[in-house]
């Protein structure tokens, strides 16, 4: 059995102590697991401005974890400063996407940068397009591939969210279309645990860390997007099992 850890939106500010407490909180409940996580990812957001200092903090607290871990940006993030600081590595060109591929025993993990340069919502360039297309091609017949990123291709019933979702999706249905063996999407951004479907395959949303979203239904203002800042940090659980079915599972992380 596969199990990955599924985070999401920890929008660490140097301001804000209740963000990195959050964080280590969701962390420190991970390392103290008795099972060996196969990998921990976070789909974007990891920095709530983008700054050198909050990457800093996620390089030291997050990175350091005894499980792998993998990233992505979200709209909050800055490609560079996550690229230099979190990484460790220099851009191939000035703003290029952020993409990350762990190919494991039995499943592979392909994180893409969905995040738009100045914007809020999202869009996979062409490049990352090229790049998920040739690690699906060379994934052998059979292996399971989770492709994740920040935005939500589809939308999902939440009006601010659904504006600044992933634009120009048809691109990726299309691809899908091409690659059996990718399995499911994950991504974030809505601070909400939601599951749909995107072009025949399961869409699997990881609620926030630092905050989880009211509902339209749970608020007066249908347009209004809410945090529930009284709510504990949560994450997903993905298991793939040797007959190939994926099952998620959410959990709220205990704080104190």
């Amino acid at each position: 059995m596969i199990v990955i850890a599924h985070l999401s939106d920890t929008h660490i500010d140097d301001a804000s102590p209740r963000s990195r407490e959050r964080t280590e909180a969701t962390m420190a409940y991970l390392d103290s697991l008795a099972y060996d996580l196969d990998a921990v990812i976070v789909t974007g957001d990891l920095a709530d401005h983008g700054e050198e200092s909050e990457y800093a903090w996620l390089r030291d607290h997050v990175l350091t974890s005894r499980h792998p871990v993998l990233t992505c940006p979200g709209n909050h993030d800055r490609r560079d400063a996550f690229r230099r600081v979190l990484l460790g590595t220099e851009p191939p060109a000035p703003d290029a996407p952020v993409n990350q591929v762990l190919r494991a025993d039995g499943f592979v993990l392909a994180l893409c940068d969905s995040s738009v340069p100045g914007k809020d919502e999202g869009y996979l360039e062409e490049e990352t397009l090229a790049w998920l297309d040739e690690e699906l091609s060379r994934t052998p017949a059979g292996t399971p591939v989770l492709v994740g990123f920040h935005h939500p291709p589809t939308a999902l019933g939440i009006p601010f969210v659904d504006s600044i979702r992933q634009f120009g999706e048809h691109r990726l249905a299309e691809l899908a279309r091409r690659h059996p063996s990718l399995t499911a999407f994950l991504c974030g951004h809505t601070h909400s645990a939601t599951a749909t479907t995107f072009a025949g395959r399961p869409v699997l949303v990881a609620p926030g860390v630092v905050s989880m979203s009211k509902l339209p239904w749970e608020q007066s203002g249908l347009a209004d997007y809410v945090f529930r800042d009284e709510l504990a940090p949560s994450l997903a659980f993905h298991l793939l099992t040797e007959d190939g079915r994926l099952t998620t599972h959410y959990r709220s992380v205990p704080l104190g």
